[in-house]
């Protein structure tokens, strides 16, 4: 399947960020108003929110970006891909952009990335949507995600077989299936061992012990929750989700104890793929009664 045709769901302008340390972070930005930012996570990047964008940017202002190492971000061979990096990048580009009135949405990794920069711009938050993510250090390790760990083996496994990002447009569904647009779309840029770098480097940023860095990263997260807890916030879960299951759901209810709730039993961790229309009204709704 040829670019052009995944592009038919992807009709976006690409805007560009110069880092500080001279990458290049792409990110779309579509429509007028207050600014929906939405985080990917891994293996996704800017194109699993498309309907998302489309749909919103009537109203508000859609802005989705790619991390470095995804999408149509550079992809350096020699990076940092880790939390705080991803995390210093994001606001980066939000300070770029002089971004207030914001509306996040988040999921998988983008959820402790996109609430880790949140919380350090509290004042400047109005919402928060978040699905099928965490912000905390792991409960659990699922073994599917453990045995990608294995030293030298989980590297070659990732980057030279594909046995992240290919399964997962499998294996994150579970009502429907995707797309032959979206199967491609969402592979695109992960087609060769240096492109999944960074698909790599977020498994590898897992904290599996409590010595590394990112555990203490992830802890922070956490504790910087406190700091949007008179935000409105919606929970959207995918119930049929393996990865990010109902223990990180109830965990982000302990800390958002007012928090809407849409629970979809038959949705797995695409959910925004698995049960579009149903996500898409529900960040609608939410989103019309904060403008």
């Amino acid at each position: 399947m040829t670019q052009e045709v995944w592009r038919q769901e992807y009709p976006f302008e690409s805007q560009w960020y110069e880092l500080p340390d001279g990458q290049r972070l792409h990110y779309v930005d579509q429509g007028e108003g207050e600014p929906v930012v939405m985080v990917h996570g891994n293996p996704t990047w800017s194109f699993y929110y498309r309907n998302l964008i489309q749909a919103v940017a009537g109203t508000h202002r859609a802005l989705a970006v790619d991390h470095i190492g995804c999408g149509l971000s550079d992809k350096p061979q020699a990076y940092q891909y880790t939390l705080a990096q991803h995390t210093d990048n994001l606001l980066a580009l939000i300070e770029s952009l002089n971004l207030s009135k914001i509306h996040f949405v988040v999921h998988d990794w983008g959820g402790a990335i996109g609430l880790g920069v949140a919380a350090r711009i509290a004042d400047r938050v109005k919402s928060l949507t978040i699905l099928n993510t965490g912000a905390f250090p792991p409960p659990y390790i699922p073994w599917r995600i453990y045995s990608l760990r294995t030293p030298l083996l989980g590297t070659f496994a990732i980057r030279a077989l594909n046995l992240f990002a290919g399964p997962a447009i499998k294996m994150a569904m579970h009502r429907s299936r995707l797309s032959p647009i979206a199967k491609a779309g969402l592979l695109a840029p992960y087609d060769s061992w240096a492109n999944r770098v960074a698909v790599n480097g977020f498994v590898k940023d897992i904290p599996f012990a409590k010595s590394h860095p990112s555990r203490s990263a992830l802890e922070q997260v956490e504790a910087g929750l406190a700091a949007l807890q008179d935000k409105p916030v919606q929970l959207i879960w995918g119930m049929k989700d393996w990865c990010f299951n109902t223990t990180c759901l109830e965990r982000f209810k302990l800390h958002f104890p007012n928090a809407r709730s849409l629970e979809i039993a038959d949705a797995g961790h695409y959910v925004l793929e698995d049960a579009t229309d149903e996500v898409i009204d529900c960040v609608g709704e939410f989103l019309g009664q904060w403008q």
